[in-house]
C-alpha cells in the first residue's frame, strides 16, 4: 500500500518505529546526567570527614603550632649520614620559622611571600628556587586546600575510588582549583586522617611535570589533635626527606616580634657575641 506521497505504509511503519524508539535516548541526552553531582557529594562527604578526624572547628580556628624532631634527608633513594634537630614553627595562612642545629641559630623564615634566611651573621634573602619550593608546598597543603580551596564555590572536586597508601585502604579526593592547579589526597577509609597529598606543576627549565607528595604516618592525639609522628616527603616518586616528631605543641602564646626578622637576626648575633 502506497500513501499519497508514494512512501509504502510498511516503511513509514519501520520509520516511526525507529523514531519511537530513540526517543528514550534523544530525552536521556537532554536530561542532566546526576552521575557527576553523585560524585562531587562523595568527594566532599570524604574531605568533609577528614576536616572532623583532624579536630573539626578546632583544627580549622587552631591560632599556631611548633613541632621539634630530627630530619633524614635523601639522595636518590639513598639516606644522608646523620639526622638534622629542627624545630619547626607555623601560623596559618603564611607564616613558617623553622630554627635549625642544637642551638637554634639557623633559621629560615617565610613571612608572607617572601624567604629569609638569618645566622649569626645576619639576615638574607634564600635563592628563589628555595622560596618558590616552600610556597608551592604551602599553597598546596591539606590546610589551604580546606580552609581554602573547598569553600570556593568553583573548585571542582573529583572521588576516584579507594586505593592503597602503606598497606592501608584510603579513598582518593582530587580537587581542582578555579586557577586549574589539582591537589590529590587519600584519606585513612577507616580512621578518616589524611595519609598522602600529592601535586604536580610545570616544570620551567624543562617544560615537563614534577611531582611533590607527602605520606603522614604514627598518628598521635596530642591537645585533641590527631598529629603525624612521622611524614615522609618525595620528588617526583623519589624519597628525599623523614621528618620524625618528638615533641607538638598548639595554640602557643608567642613573643609580640616572633616573626620580625630583624628581630630574630638581633637575637642570633647577640647570643653569638656571648659566647
Amino acid at each position: 500500500m502506497l500513501l499519497g506521497n508514494g512512501i509504502p505504509m510498511k516503511m513509514l511503519r519501520f520509520f516511526l518505529a525507529l523514531l519511537i524508539g530513540m526517543m528514550p535516548l534523544a530525552l536521556g541526552a537532554q536530561t542532566p546526567d546526576a552521575a557527576p553531582e553523585a560524585n562531587t557529594r562523595q568527594a566532599r562527604t570524604v574531605l568533609d570527614a577528614m576536616g572532623k578526624a583532624l579536630g573539626g572547628e578546632a583544627w580549622l580556628s587552631m591560632k599556631n603550632q611548633m613541632r621539634q624532631g630530627h630530619i633524614a634527608a635523601f639522595y636518590q633513594g639513598q639516606p644522608n649520614l646523620g639526622t638534622t634537630l629542627y624545630w619547626e614553627f607555623h601560623q596559618w595562612p603564611d607564616h613558617d620559622r623553622i630554627e635549625l642545629t642544637k642551638h637554634r641559630d639557623v633559621l629560615q623564615m617565610y613571612v608572607g611571600r617572601t624567604g629569609w634566611e638569618v645566622t649569626y651573621r645576619g639576615k638574607k634573602e634564600l635563592p628563589q628556587e628555595i622560596v618558590d619550593d616552600y610556597l608551592r608546598r604551602r599553597d598546596h597543603s591539606i590546610e589551604t586546600v580546606v580552609k581554602v580551596w573547598l569553600k570556593d564555590p568553583r573548585t571542582i572536586l573529583l572521588y576516584e575510588g579507594k586505593h592503597i597508601v602503606e598497606r592501608r585502604l584510603c579513598e582518593q579526593v582530587t580537587l581542582i582549583s578555579p586557577e586549574n592547579e589539582s591537589v590529590t589526597i587519600l584519606v585513612d577509609a577507616e580512621s578518616h586522617l589524611p595519609r598522602r597529598r600529592v601535586f604536580e606543576w610545570r616544570n620551567a627549565t624543562y617544560k615537563d611535570h614534577d611531582s611533590d607528595a607527602e605520606e603522614y604516618d604514627d598518628y598521635h592525639v596530642i591537645d585533641g589533635f590527631p598529629t603525624a609522628m612521622r611524614i615522609t616527603r618525595f620528588h617526583n616518586d623519589e624519597l628525599t626527606r623523614q621528618y620524625y616528631i618528638d615533641r607538638v605543641e598548639y595554640n602557643q602564646t608567642l613573643a609580640a616580634d616572633f616573626w620580625d626578622v630583624d628581630a630574630a637576626a638581633g637575637r642570633i648575633k647577640k647570643a653569638g657575641n656571648r659566647e
